[in-house]
């Protein structure tokens, strides 16, 4: 049964398009802005990239890409570098989420009487090391790490460890609190709060979180070889160093097949996660 209206009830309509109070569209005239002031600032050379010149520079050089490379030899070294490109991301994916885990309780309010003393210390510490790319923490690791995959492992590592403990911290504190208060007003600590009232509400949404970064991880991971962090970004910068184009061919088309892979497993996860 609907319950009366109050008669003095009143609502409240959105403000006009550029209204003083619409702040969401001053932020879109802003954006829009920047974008024009981008385009108008950069010397974008468009009738150039689309010219026929171009275009027929373009096909020749695609056309050196066949045939690819099928040779048993050579298709022995890609399955290596593929099972090395898929294990550094794997392992660097899982460390990270590790890592990212024991900093984002530091780096977020788990109730609201919580003083939180290492949250911005810890928020400053996942800023700084997501703020430096993959292929900036490989090449610095190589000095100490020396080339193969471990300087990429612990690069993605590091990266990855930024991005989820801030993307973990923010699930954490954003989670109902109303669980997490049933059991301090028990006299529960803090400790077992977080496990057994706080985790697995945010567990799936963590999980989520983890296997997106995997994706990306297996991009990143293909790209780190370019500096000798090992697997098909090794290779693939080596062969084309030397213009030898069919070999790139087929590694190319193996970086296309694993992520398409680790795509749709990663995909598949997470649609089981959220049923």
């Amino acid at each position: 049964m609907n319950k009366p209206r109050a008669a003095n009830q009143t609502y409240r309509l959105p403000p006009p398009l550029f209204d003083a109070r619409c702040k969401a569209c001053w932020f879109t005239a802003a954006l829009l802005v920047l974008v024009v002031a981008s385009f108008w600032s950069l010397d974008l050379q468009w009738g150039q990239f689309f010219s026929l010149e171009a275009a027929q520079s373009m096909g020749r050089f695609l056309g050196e890409f066949f045939p690819p490379d099928t040779s048993s030899a050579f298709l022995k070294k890609v399955a290596q570098g593929t099972w090395e490109t898929l294990a550094m991301s794997a392992l660097g994916t899982v460390l990270a989420a590790l890592a990212g885990l024991a900093l984002a309780l530091p780096a977020s309010r788990l109730n609201a009487g919580d003083a939180a003393w290492g949250r911005t210390p810890t928020r400053l510490l996942l800023n700084a090391l997501r703020s430096i790319p993959e292929l900036v923490w490989a090449a610095l690791l190589l000095v100490s790490a020396g080339l193969g995959p471990l300087a990429g492992t612990l690069a993605l590592a590091l990266h990855t460890t930024g991005v989820l403990g801030r993307l973990f911290a923010e699930a954490i504190e954003n989670a109902p609190p109303g669980p997490g208060e049933a059991l301090r007003v028990q006299g529960v600590p803090d400790g077992r709060v977080f496990l057994y009232a706080t985790l697995p509400q945010v567990l799936p949404q963590l999980m989520s979180y983890t296997l997106y970064r995997w994706e990306n991880n297996i991009r990143a991971a293909a790209v780190l070889g370019v500096v000798g962090a090992g697997g098909l970004g090794q290779l693939l910068a080596f062969h084309m160093g030397l213009f030898h184009m069919g070999k790139t061919a087929t590694l190319l088309g193996a970086m296309l097949l694993l992520v398409t892979f680790v795509d749709a497993a990663s995909h598949g996860v997470r649609r089981l996660l959220t049923r």
